[in-house]
């Protein structure tokens, strides 16, 4: 499976970095440069990277998004992670990075669907 990116701007000021996809040795470099790309452009007030549709990362897409959080802050701009997904959460919890990212839940594509027992 390929990656997608795809960059809006979010009232604010805030620009959303969204892959979709997986993000490992093949792709992770476009993490680094979508980042790359918007600190270029201008100074966010932050950068959001949702990771709502990311099937799968690596470590070598742990270390594009750890590489991206030191770019932008050494630009004086905050990258967070929202939405990940599980998986993505996961990994980010495993390797102790979660809190690096903003702590952020993992995102359930079911939520609000949930049936309690009984009803």
């Amino acid at each position: 499976m390929s990656l997608s990116i795809v960059k809006s701007v979010l009232p604010g000021g805030v620009v959303q970095i969204a892959p979709r996809g997986e993000i490992d040795v093949d792709t992770a470099y476009e993490v680094r440069e979508a980042i790359a790309e918007v600190l270029a452009k201008a100074r966010p007030a932050r950068i959001e990277l949702n990771m709502r549709l990311v099937t799968f990362i690596d470590s070598v897409g742990i270390s594009a998004m750890v590489a991206g959080f030191q770019t932008a802050e050494v630009s004086g701009v905050k990258l967070v992670v929202t939405e990940p997904s599980r998986f993505v959460h996961r990994q980010l919890w495993v390797t102790g990075l979660l809190g690096l990212f903003g702590a952020p839940e993992p995102y359930f594509a079911d939520s609000g669907s949930e049936v309690l027992p009984g009803a």
